[in-house]
């Protein structure tokens, strides 16, 4: 039993990961299977005063406050129009300040693709102008290219701060009714 143990730890980081995969702006992006924790139908948020514009609001997930991350435009992807595809996939992140939960709105789901950490291949460098801190690799899945994230970089700090800040205010709102 010892043994067997011994081997799989050795293997880890080989081991297969599964990924979900979204489509925006017909490209297809994916995220860690495990980092998902629900996919919901768009549903508007509660504006958040101040917020960046990619900050679509906040909404209540059974009594927790969720900040909702419209995709396209922190990527700065053209903005699209909402359709009966569209969802918010709920994603727990890892900050600086510990474990947070956030929505991303992307344009709809597509698949779940199992990958071996070694197809990854790193983002090319283009430029200094290109910030390649939410790209954890790119890999190549049925002849086309998927762009997998890291959505532990998708809040910024001046982002965080105001998403936690408009959270503090919805929260004292919940709690004052």
């Amino acid at each position: 039993m010892e043994a067997v143990t011994q081997e799989l730890e050795g293997t880890e980081a080989e081991l297969p990961t599964q990924f979900l995969t979204f489509i925006m702006a017909n490209e297809e992006y994916g995220v860690d299977i495990l980092s998902v924790q629900e996919i919901r139908g768009w549903e508007a948020a509660t504006p958040l005063p101040n917020a960046p514009d990619y900050v679509r609001g906040v909404m209540n997930l059974r009594g927790t406050i969720v900040p909702i991350i419209d995709l396209r435009m922190r990527f700065g992807i053209p903005k699209a129009d909402y359709g009966p595809l569209t969802v918010i996939i709920v994603l727990k992140i890892d900050t600086e300040k510990g474990e947070k939960i956030i929505g991303i709105v992307v344009d709809a789901v597509s698949d779940v693709y199992t990958l071996n950490v070694d197809d990854l291949k790193d983002a090319p460098e283009i430029g200094s102008d290109l910030d390649r801190s939410y790209i954890k690799g790119l890999v190549t899945v049925a002849e086309k290219m998927v762009i997998l994230l890291n959505t532990d970089s998708l809040l910024s700090g001046s982002v965080e701060k105001a998403i936690e800040a408009g959270s503090d205010s919805a929260n004292q709102s919940i709690d004052d009714e």
